[in-house]
């Protein structure tokens, strides 16, 4: 009872191989199922046709014979189909157990398997990116902080003091100024300048 396993020693090419076979076996049977259903049409056919009643005889028996030979070759052929479908799936676990075998083997996937390092690994790995991340953050905030510090305008060379208040409105005023001035002059030259057009047009 507790044996070893005999498909253990199971091998793909002989599962291959019954496969072949057996569907081959399943398309003779489908074949001549066609060939018997062909015949049986031509005989109902000629039994209908028949005068003579030994010969309409005759084709009934060709088509009571035929049509049991349809059913048994048809549950036949329903077998092979059947357990073709079965050999299909132990081929495919015989494939996924290749597969998995020749998988684990392989030396990072054995690493896999031990399962306490590797909780032990991901901790860690885990801690370090948080430090990580940790240390790149504070670095960003140092050097926000530096950067607000070198750009504020609290320093006294870049502070805005009275006189420079003074000044900068001064400097508004005569912008202000010299506009109007600009203004004033091209009011008082537009109708010598459509005087020169007028002159010209003529």
């Amino acid at each position: 009872m507790f044996g070893r396993n005999k498909f253990k020693k199971l091998k793909r090419e002989d599962v291959v191989n019954a496969i072949i076979d057996q569907t081959k076996q399943q398309e003779e049977l489908e074949n001549g199922i066609l060939q018997k259903s062909e015949e049986v049409e031509r005989l109902l056919e000629r039994g209908r046709k028949e005068k003579n009643r030994d010969v309409k005889l005759l084709c009934a028996k060709k088509v009571n014979t035929l049509q049991e030979e349809i059913k048994r070759d048809t549950k036949r052929a329903a077998f092979l189909l059947y357990n073709v479908k079965l050999l299909e799936r132990l081929k495919a676990a015989v494939d996924d157990n290749r597969f998995i075998e020749n998988t684990t083997k392989l030396p990072l996937n054995k690493l896999l398997c031990d399962q306490k390092a590797l909780a032990q690994f991901l901790q860690n790995s885990v801690q370090n990116r948080t430090a990580a991340e940790n240390a790149l953050v504070g670095a960003d905030e140092m050097f926000e902080a530096y950067e607000q510090a070198a750009d504020a305008d609290a320093s006294p060379i870049y502070a805005v003091n009275k006189s420079d208040d003074e000044l900068l409105a001064m400097f508004e005023m005569q912008e202000q100024f010299d506009s109007e001035n600009e203004f004033d002059a091209d009011v008082a030259a537009a109708p010598e300048r459509a005087g020169e057009r007028a002159e010209i047009e003529q």
